[in-house]
């Protein structure tokens, strides 16, 4: 129990989550990184606790909270890293599709949150980092993801919401909205040239700066920090 701030990075097994994992610890902070398969993709340290499970069992929220507390002896940020992001048409859409959407994109955030936002209130300080999405409040023509949109705007929503709710306790809310970023999620995509040009997809490393600064920016709360390349401003 060191003076290294601690923080949990959830969806932390690969592209953005472990590009997080790795920023947080480079800038010195404790790391307690979940996803389902954490302990196979990731290696632990003496600065890095590694946690298996599904976000969207409150299980996994209790067993994180209590490795970071048990560990560490306190929480200073929570990134909410972990998340699905479906695109068809409206029509197409199902009730399997939206059960997916909602356990990892809301009850991962709900369960995880809530247990963090109750141990931060204890040391009346903290960060909320959330990842969002660009297409929440900026759609493309093309891009089909209006139902895991209800998802992310409701992030967007939520975080504001929260950072007024929380504001007299010390404690921050803030999200990332990325547009596409050039991860595996995205590669793979066959309809990407439409999303944004390659030139201009964001990288994993500039979604964990812009996490890194809302952690540390002291007096920022309640905003959603877009980094999509100014893609409202730019024609498809």
């Amino acid at each position: 129990m060191s003076g290294r701030k601690t923080a949990i990075v959830t969806g932390a097994s690969g592209g953005i989550g472990a590009g997080l994992v790795e920023g947080f610890l480079r800038e010195g902070y404790n790391v307690v990184a979940t996803s389902r398969e954490a302990s196979r993709k990731l290696t632990g340290s003496g600065s890095l606790v590694l946690v298996d499970g599904d976000i969207g069992k409150p299980q996994t929220a209790t067993s994180v909270i209590e490795a970071a507390i048990n560990t560490f002896g306190a929480i200073d940020v929570l990134v909410n890293n972990a998340g699905i992001f479906l695109t068809k048409a409206f029509t197409d859409f199902t009730t399997e599709d939206i059960d997916a959407l909602v356990s990892t994109n809301l009850l991962g955030f709900f369960y995880i949150t809530q247990r963090t936002v109750k141990e931060m209130l204890k040391q009346k300080s903290g960060c909320v980092v959330s990842i969002t999405a660009a297409l929440a409040d900026r759609p493309i023509a093309g891009v089909n993801g209006s139902v895991s949109m209800i998802t992310k705007g409701g992030l967007n929503s939520a975080t504001q919401n929260l950072a007024i709710e929380y504001a007299r306790d010390g404690i921050r809310f803030n999200a990332v909205a990325p547009g596409v970023v050039d991860t595996q999620m995205h590669r793979d995509d066959p309809n990407e040239s439409t999303l944004q040009p390659a030139m201009e997809k964001a990288t994993v490393k500039d979604i964990v700066d812009a996490v890194l600064y809302l952690a540390q920016a002291g007096h920022v709360s309640g905003e959603i920090l877009h980094v999509d390349g100014a893609a409202p401003a730019r024609r498809w």
